[in-house]
């Protein structure tokens, strides 16, 4: 395989800059940053054991997947917003607009009184959510030289899985105990918190904007909506609301491939003036395509298993909401190793994207074994603990490869291109795997299934474990074509260590 040719090394950090980071900084920063990542990845997974819960008290189990699917649009589409923003007005500010709008979200959702505003809220969480995990990345990248970085992504991407797939876990305690609603005014004091600890940092000014920048993409964040959402409706309501081939299904697919066109076009001329909405520039540096293919295979196989294993597990074994959340545990401690272990293994070796494709693969695996075995808790334990390691592997060698390539002047442009490849990663998943799966119950399953409907659940669900498999080994093959990045011994990339993941 040919290398990928590197851009010129960034200019030598001063040397304040390229100090190394002491162990008062590093809780300063850690501890600001941290709680709303923890937040974000928190919120988009903890109402997945609830909702047969949900769907019990409102109706509609196969409508269930909006509640987070409504969070997940939201918030990929104001990400490329919160990443030009924080590179023009400064990070930290925007960080905090995006933690009060996000506890508005948050407050609404606790007194929602009907699947339709349950889900509106859901959607204003998530515009505020969208800018937590960005700016947060943003921050780590403006505040800490790129050598020292392996060892915050390390942790970071430890909090981040921790969240991400204790939410269910948590979930699942709250739901059995007081009840879903504490799902969202327990995270109030928690907002708080992060509002004051952010307030906190020491102010950086942005960096300046050039005179003649062009003004913001408004069509471009329409057509995304636009072309997002006619895709998830479509792959959310065919099959059980209208058939896959009927015309209503064929003029849903049609609007959203049409969309999906008008999009990537106008995109592609906004691009040549450096204006596009969608971080295409950031996205052209070499080896970066590679790297956001392989963060949309990892995130899309990663919801999908979060959000639906709890569901699976109470209706097709008969677990209770909090037996269900446990069912998460090995996919939490595989996820948090594998993380906490690659974070350890860049910072030592100081190359990035060798990892990936080994960890995807052995990820599939996993997959596999939850497709084909006998459902006993042992075997599925095992399998979600390799998904997890395998998962673990993937967000610290992109949030490197991605920050160090893009250098210091796109540092959120390149945060947003992570953010929204998981986030679109997160949404398809979660809306192609809830098609798989509720398709089988045809909407009109609230309670316990029985009989042939249980059945035929289990059928489908375990056939979306082998589709998830597959995706997986693809995913794999893509990670071969991330850039291996070596970091010289002030963070600049090391141009001769650069090429592809899988070559030795």
């Amino acid at each position: 395989m040919s290398e990928h040719p590197l851009p010129p090394a960034p200019p030598p950090a001063p040397a304040a800059a390229a100090a190394p980071v002491d162990l008062q900084h590093f809780l300063q920063i850690f501890s600001a940053v941290m709680l709303p990542m923890f937040l974000a990845s928190l919120d988009q997974t903890l109402l997945a054991a609830a909702s047969p819960a949900i769907a019990a008290e409102f109706g509609g189990l196969a409508d269930t997947p909006w509640i987070a699917l409504g969070y997940l649009i939201a918030s990929a589409s104001t990400i490329p917003l919160y990443g030009r923003l924080g590179d023009r007005r400064g990070y930290r500010p925007m960080l905090l607009a995006a933690l009060a709008l996000f506890g508005v979200g948050t407050t609404l959702g606790g007194f929602a009184g009907g699947m339709g505003t349950l889900v509106a809220a859901r959607v204003l969480q998530g515009l505020g959510g969208g800018g937590l995990m960005v700016l947060s990345q943003a921050l780590i990248g403006e505040l800490v030289p790129p050598r020292e970085r392996p060892r915050f992504q390390g942790w970071f991407a430890a909090v981040f899985t921790l969240s991400s797939v204790a939410g269910p876990v948590i979930g699942g305690w709250v739901v059995h105990g007081p009840g879903w609603r504490w799902l969202f005014w327990g995270l109030l004091p928690g907002v708080a918190f992060a509002l004051w600890r952010v307030s906190r940092l020491p102010r950086r000014a942005a960096a300046p904007a050039a005179p003649d920048a062009p003004p913001f993409d408004g069509v471009g964040l329409a057509g995304f909506v636009l072309a997002t959402s006619g895709t998830l409706v479509w792959l959310t309501f065919a099959g059980h609301r209208f058939a896959w081939g009927s015309p209503t299904g064929l003029a849903l697919a049609g609007a959203a491939l049409a969309g999906w066109l008008l999009l990537i076009g106008h995109q592609r001329r906004r691009a040549r003036r450096g204006a596009a909405f969608l971080p295409l520039d950031v996205l052209a540096l070499p080896g970066l395509a590679a790297v956001a293919g392989t963060i949309v295979v990892f995130a899309g196989a990663m919801f999908a298993l979060v959000f639906f294993m709890p569901v699976y597990v109470q209706l097709g074994h008969g677990a209770d909401a909090a037996r269900a959340g446990l069912a998460l545990l090995p996919l939490t401690l595989g996820m948090a190793a594998g993380a906490t272990l690659t974070g350890r293994v860049v910072a030592r070796t100081g190359v990035a994207g060798r990892l990936p494709p080994y960890g995807l693969a052995l990820a599939a695996a996993g997959a596999a074994m939850l497709a084909l075995l006998p459902s006993t808790p042992g075997l599925r334990a095992l399998a979600m603990g390799l998904c997890g390691l395998g998962f673990g592997t993937v967000m610290p060698n992109a949030q490197i490869l991605v920050q160090t390539v893009a250098g210091r002047e796109r540092l959120g442009a390149a945060s947003a291109l992570v953010s929204l490849a998981r986030a679109l990663g997160a949404t398809f998943g979660t809306a192609v795997f809830g098609a798989l799966a509720f398709e089988a119950l045809a909407g009109e399953a609230v309670a316990q299934p029985t009989g042939a409907a249980a059945v035929a659940l289990t059928r489908a669900f375990h056939l979306g474990f082998g589709v998830l498999a597959g995706v997986l080994l693809l995913g794999a093959l893509l990670a071969t074509r991330m850039p291996r990045l070596a970091l010289g011994p002030r963070g600049e990339a090391a141009a001769a260590a650069v090429g592809p993941a899988g070559a030795d």
